[in-house]
């Protein structure tokens, strides 16, 4: 059976940030809201730009339809709003739904990656410029918005990407609101991520029942009750807000890094810190299975000012090093009072 099956993805591959989206014409949908249409330059692969926002296949989030088209729900800063896109030819039709309809429209374009400039992307390597080649739609969104990476990246922090995606499942499904307009009815019940007071207001158990232990429980309460801080950082250049989210303890170079990269589509915020990466990394360029953070940075030297754009290629290639010891064990449920 060796070689049958593609090895189980981790969390690390699988923030290549790639989702399969069907193709099709967009079918119309029930009690339409708000549109706008948006040509962008060049080509788009929604899957590429949107994958990285997605936190697992279940995401009550985030839903890819069969039409083609990747439904959204957010926290705005002005209410929650549900965001379907889909392109059809070189068009891209954004509909919308709630209070926050009208600033997800007009986010549409940068969360799409208008604000990126991939012509300033040189590959130095065979295998990132192939990669590349294969991936001509890939952007590099920016969504606006901290909160909605920040909490997400907070559980992810050393656990199993299992574990992660189901503790967001279920604290969005149970303490969060129904997306506004059809996507509640329309390729299964949506959610909107809860508001920071509701964050605030988790009880102690149902962080337990959700498998978080209390260090990154306390993380994302520190995080909630400055929020409105953290999301002025979006106005901030790169580092600036990396900063900011690092006076939060809790979190550090690694949960920043992967919150701006989503936030302000960062090109150069390269994740450091992270368990599967820099062996990735050396393994693609130079062979080396066991480097750390500081040879994948100076192997990415090359790519200053394009290295996460530079990461994102080499996981999307599809070159990683076999897997030489057992997956990070999962956390005992019952155990997490005792870290």
């Amino acid at each position: 059976m060796a070689g049958r099956f593609a090895p189980r993805p981790t969390r690390t591959t699988v923030r290549g940030g790639h989702v399969a989206v069907p193709g099709g014409v967009p079918r119309p949908v029930a009690a339409p809201g708000r549109t706008r249409t948006y040509v962008p330059e060049g080509p788009l692969d929604l899957g590429l730009v949107l994958g990285p926002l997605r936190r697992g296949p279940a995401d009550p989030t985030f839903r890819t339809m069969p039409d083609g088209s990747v439904w959204r729900a957010s926290l705005t800063p002005v209410g929650p709003g549900t965001l379907r896109v889909g392109v059809r030819g070189g068009e891209v039709l954004g509909e919308a739904w709630g209070p926050g309809a009208e600033w997800l429209l007009d986010g549409l374009p940068e969360l799409l990656g208008a604000a990126d400039d991939p012509s300033l992307f040189v590959p130095r390597h065979r295998l990132v410029a192939a990669s590349r080649h294969r991936r001509p739609g890939l952007r590099l969104g920016r969504t606006g918005l901290v909160m909605e990476s920040l909490i997400p990246s907070v559980l992810e922090q050393k656990v199993t990407t299992d574990e992660a995606y189901r503790a967001w499942r279920l604290l969005v499904r149970k303490f969060g609101e129904p997306a506004p307009g059809p996507a509640g009815v329309v390729g299964g019940r949506m959610w909107v991520m809860p508001s920071p007071r509701t964050w605030a207001l988790i009880p102690s158990w149902e962080w337990h029942r959700a498998g978080v232990d209390n260090k990154r429980a306390s993380t994302i309460l520190r995080a909630v009750r400055v929020a409105a801080r953290l999301e002025q950082a979006v106005a901030m250049s790169v580092g600036e807000a990396q900063a900011r989210l690092e006076v939060v303890p809790g979190v550090g170079p690694w949960t920043s890094a992967e919150v701006v990269q989503r936030s302000h589509g960062a090109a150069d915020a390269v994740t450091v810190g992270d368990l599967h990466l820099p062996g990735i990394v050396g393994w693609a360029l130079a062979g080396d299975r066991d480097a750390d953070d500081s040879v994948m940075l100076s192997l990415l030297e090359p790519y200053a000012g394009q290295r996460h754009r530079a990461a994102r290629l080499i996981l999307l290639s599809g070159r990683t090093p076999g897997r030489r010891a057992p997956r990070m064990p999962r956390m005992p449920r019952g155990d997490i009072g005792r870290l």
